[in-house]
């Protein structure tokens, strides 16, 4: 693009000087098309005007030339300086439809929510091509922030992450290297930037666990939520339903567990006899059973997506880490205590990192030592838990963090 300034520059001057009445630049000018730059033009009529014209006018000449190289400089600047010209960020009041023709007769093939971002592609009177996400089409421009307006909505609705790209990286209690080390972090493992200064970056790690990167050792990206397809969109309903009847199956499983409880220790009370127990100590006194432990982590990542509520122990309406960790068990049969301190001191038994298997508790630690968070270990290097309220209940690596203890239920 600002070689096509170049060449328009070059062209205005030669409009400007055919104005002066000097018929040797329409030579000038051809020359200058043909060898496709436009300052070589420019500098072989400044070069002919000298040998022919009085000082005056080749004053005005110059004059022009300068006038219009500014003119050029200044709109490659303005280039160089807007990479959102063609950003786009919904502005509705909840969603816009997205229209596979320019008019509101047209199918609609999407929806962009407010704060979603797309890639502006071209513009039909009031309305605009976008392509966001997997969906293409046409939205009417009032629903858009576009340009300079999007870019001053970034900090609103886009998300920093930083990705760490060294083998092991240290996160510190404070931006420097003299501070407490809280935690160590692997390579390619990603989490949500809080805030940044030229040096350093505070992540969130788990909902009450935060701490310092060096901006040495991570790349920070911007992201952005995007449209939705009718199909996509079909299909996240259909997934929520399927957690919500998981949820409700649950909550009347245990219900029926706690009625059943109740009458049998009625009767053995009434009986005399010594009431058996099952709890999840007793059953995890037996060899670890990995296919059941499979089935715990495979409902499990039902739920992935669904919100983070401190103290909360809904599947579907939000969950804590502790709280996901003993409603997932509880599915099962299996009662197990309400925080992650006192999972991690009684739940089952414990069991090295390198025997892990699939149903494993993961606890972690922060730097004072304490407990503070539990994650079921799924198989293949990583853990489900309910992370933080921005993110919610979501997959990562075993090791996101320093693994404190694993401890097996089944």
């Amino acid at each position: 693009m600002i070689y096509g300034t170049t060449v328009k520059a070059s062209l205005c001057l030669t409009a400007a000087l055919l104005t002066l009445g000097f018929p040797v630049t329409a030579q000038a000018a051809k020359e200058s098309r043909a060898s496709d730059v436009g300052i070589a033009g420019i500098t072989q009529t400044l070069d002919l005007l000298y040998s022919t014209a009085s000082e005056q006018v080749i004053g005005e000449v110059e004059s022009l030339v300068l006038k219009s190289d500014e003119a050029s400089s200044k709109q490659a600047l303005t280039e160089i300086e807007s990479p959102y010209a063609n950003l786009g960020i919904s502005i509705a009041e909840n969603y816009v439809n997205i229209r596979k023709e320019p008019n509101t007769e047209s199918e609609v093939v999407g929806k962009l929510y407010k704060g979603c971002a797309t890639d502006i592609l071209a513009r039909e009177g009031e309305w605009v091509q976008i392509q966001s996400g997997n969906v293409k089409g046409y939205i009417n421009a009032e629903f858009l922030a576009i340009g300079e307006e999007a870019e001053s909505l970034i900090d609103d609705y886009a998300t920093k992450y930083a990705t760490i790209n060294t083998e092991t990286l240290f996160v510190r209690e404070k931006p420097n290297t003299e501070a407490t080390i809280t935690t160590m972090v692997p390579l390619g493992e990603t989490f949500m930037v809080l805030k940044e200064n030229e040096s350093w970056a505070k992540i969130m790690i788990d909902e009450d666990e935060t701490g310092f990167v060096s901006k040495d050792y991570i790349t920070i990206d911007v992201e952005f939520e995007y449209a939705v397809s009718i199909e996509e969109e079909q299909a996240k309903l259909a997934a929520e339903e399927a957690a919500r009847q998981a949820e409700a199956e649950r909550l009347t499983k245990l219900a029926a567990q706690q009625e059943a409880a109740r009458q049998a220790e009625a009767a053995s009370q009434s009986s005399g006899s010594e009431k058996e127990t099952s709890s999840s100590e007793s059953k995890s006194s037996n060899p670890g059973n990995s296919a059941v432990g499979q089935d715990i982590a495979d409902y499990a990542v039902k739920f992935v997506g669904n919100p983070y509520v401190w103290g909360g122990t809904s599947l579907t309406g939000g969950a804590d880490c502790s709280g996901f960790v003993q409603s997932i068990y509880a599915h099962f049969g299996y009662g197990i205590t309400r925080t992650s301190r006192d999972q991690a001191a009684s739940a089952g038994r414990e069991v090295s990192l390198d025997s892990r298997q699939p149903g494993d508790l993961i606890f972690y630690r922060n730097s004072s030592g304490v407990v503070n968070h539990v994650a079921i270990y799924i198989g293949n290097n990583k853990v489900v838990h309910a992370s933080n309220a921005r993110e919610g209940i979501k997959i990562s690596s075993y090791n996101y963090r320093t693994p404190y203890k694993i401890r097996r239920i089944v």
